[in-house]
């Protein structure tokens, strides 16, 4: 029987859910359920929901959406399991109360994952983190994840993820530190444990398809390991396309080399990551960024977030415009267009 780590290992696209609000910040149930019906039309493995993306004030008793936005997403993952598994990971994050909580709710839910976030343990030892994910761990498998500064997480050593890579149930991490650094200190940590069953997976939106062409290999001797897949907000739009893209890169892969204009793709998709993420105002329109794309697309009703002070930058909309018509490829217009109105009916 394929286990959770086989399935992670195989390489999925796996979409950071965003949080589908009406113009008047209401949350949109009809909207959330296409969100989720296009992400499996369009051939993704997984779904993340209660991640970045989905806003983490759903967790604020104001709003008290984790639970029914977590309860509405599995439930309708379940309804078209037909398709076949698909594997549902929950964010966690807080201190160590809060994240088993979520845990607990996320399965009971069904939820297979936590995407464990530790950007809140800012003042916390190394030693004391890994022990708090130990914990967690004992509760739901872990997904790791290693969150840029520059959005609210942590630098993390060499020696934090050695010792997180020792934890039995973690079958996956995430790498999201956008430096290069960085990424290869999680990789090695990994490799230098023996975990050859914990998938790796991209969340480095600014490197998605350089992650997943290089084979790193530490010293002469040792074997290649590979970036699966992906737990991307990138992947939250044009996601059809994103598995597409994911497939041939696979194949690509898999020959003794790889042609020169996946290093340009790279770059276009760097390019247009940046429009979407709003890098050039410090990623403080990422969110709205996302949600603007699947606006336009018909997907969301609106871009609102339930932060009033999160919204497009001036010149982010005009950037989106620029991107989607410099590089057609990334975008899937048509396809959505085409089973719209059924995905919200």
């Amino acid at each position: 029987m394929e286990t959770l780590s086989d399935t992670l290992l195989q390489g999925l696209v796996i979409p950071a859910c965003p949080l589908a609000l009406d113009e008047e910040g209401a949350w949109s149930e009809r909207h959330q359920t296409a969100l989720i019906r296009y992400y499996l039309a369009s051939g993704a493995g997984g779904i993340a929901v209660g991640v970045h993306t989905t806003q983490f004030e759903i967790r604020d008793p104001r709003h008290g959406l984790y639970e029914p936005v977590l309860a509405l997403c599995a439930d309708r993952v379940a309804s078209a399991m037909q398709q076949g598994p698909i594997v549902k990971v929950a964010g966690l994050c807080g201190e160590t109360e809060q994240a088993r909580r979520e845990a607990e709710t996320a399965r009971g839910l069904g939820y297979e994952a936590g995407l464990l976030s530790v950007a809140a343990l800012r003042d916390w030892s190394e030693e004391r983190i890994v022990a708090h994910c130990r914990e967690i761990a004992e509760v739901i498998p872990v997904f790791g994840f290693y969150l840029q500064p520059a959005v609210g997480g942590r630098e993390l050593s060499y020696r934090f993820w050695r010792a997180f890579a020792e934890i039995p149930q973690v079958v996956a991490v995430k790498i999201a530190a956008f430096n290069r650094y960085r990424t290869l200190d999680v990789v090695r940590a990994i490799v230098d444990a023996g975990r050859d069953d914990i998938a790796l997976y991209t969340g480095n939106d600014d490197h998605i398809i350089g992650d997943l062409l290089t084979p790193f290999r530490f010293g002469e001797n040792g074997g290649a390991r590979w970036f699966s897949g992906g737990l991307l907000g990138q992947w939250a739009v044009w996601t059809s396309k994103a598995v597409g893209m994911l497939g041939e890169i696979k194949r690509v892969r898999s020959k003794s080399t790889v042609p020169t204009e996946w290093l340009m793709l790279n770059g276009q998709l760097t390019d247009a990551n940046a429009a979407v993420f709003d890098a050039a105002n410090g990623f403080a329109g990422c969110i709205p960024g996302i949600n603007e794309v699947l606006r336009r697309q018909g997907l969301l009703p609106s871009n609102r977030c339930l932060n009033p002070d999160e919204r497009l930058s001036p010149g982010q909309a005009e950037e989106l415009d620029r991107v989607m018509a410099a590089y057609p490829w990334l975008v899937d217009d048509d396809f959505v267009a085409r089973y719209r109105d059924e995905w919200l009916s």
